[in-house]
């Protein structure tokens, strides 16, 4: 039987969307099932393929990789969406994780990380570039939409912080439920009412209020993530060796193409 991740790769430009299936391919436990140019495409690729995961640029022809993936939220939940772009703006993360992604990656991190990201999505936790991550932490603590933290833990019973905790280190229902000795539907009316007195409405952000009340000091501490290479190996430099002719070669340095 096949395990292998099925991948589908939301990208409009060829030589990255190509170099991309390359890589994936020469990994080994991926396969590529499906390949679209625009939003539109990707949304209709998700209901026809079924893929477990997408790659997904955000600045696409048409229809936008955000509402592409929110529409595809909303028909396929089950699948994956990593976000692969150079947009690092929280106005762009925001809107991404609002939209339901499980990953937002940058363009200029290594090959390497790209395969964390898609494996940790995978395992059914989140993943956000380093940098990324940092700013949309110190950003949910001292914004006005969010409750401090003080206001976050006093608004919470004791359980709920428990199950709060549990639910930020990346348990299912099912394993907070057992753990805790709770049903799964229990779980789940805990986790509404947790995001209705906090007035959030994703589970991205109920973690960030667990690392904000200083519940867990990080998501990377709390993944189990496979070992890899200790050298890191860009995906620029990979792309680059994908090409053949000399005018596809010299892609900027911060990885995947300039203005995606």
């Amino acid at each position: 039987m096949n395990t292998n991740c099925r991948v589908v790769i939301a990208e409009d430009h060829d030589l990255l969307r190509n170099g991309l299936r390359s890589m994936l391919s020469a990994q080994g436990g991926y396969d590529v099932i499906g390949e679209a140019r625009d939003g539109k495409e990707a949304c209709q690729m998700a209901m026809t393929l079924n893929p477990d995961l997408m790659l997904m640029d955000l600045s696409m022809r048409g229809m936008n990789g955000i509402d592409a993936s929110a529409a595809i939220k909303r028909r396929s939940p089950n699948v994956r969406i990593v976000v692969l772009t150079v947009h690092q703006s929280e106005e762009y993360v925001r809107e991404a994780l609002r939209a339901g992604v499980e990953g937002y990656v940058l363009k200029d991190v290594s090959f390497d990380e790209l395969l964390v990201a898609m494996r940790m999505v995978m395992q059914g936790k989140k993943h956000l570039s380093a940098d990324v991550y940092g700013y949309m932490v110190d950003s949910f603590v001292t914004g006005r939409e969010a409750p401090a933290p003080k206001k976050a833990w006093d608004i919470l019973t004791a359980r709920e912080r428990s199950v709060l905790k549990l639910i930020a280190e990346g348990r299912t229902n099912r394993q907070v439920g057992q753990y805790l000795n709770l049903s799964p539907k229990t779980i789940e009316k805990y986790r509404a009412s947790m995001m209705h007195k906090l007035n959030i409405a994703n589970l991205t952000e109920l973690v960030l209020v667990a690392i904000s009340m200083g519940l867990l000091t990080s998501l990377a501490e709390k993944c189990s993530e496979p070992k890899i290479d200790d050298t890191p190996v860009r995906l620029s430099a990979d792309l680059d060796r994908q090409s053949e002719s000399p005018e596809d070669t010299g892609l900027p340095r911060y990885g995947l193409g300039a203005g995606r």
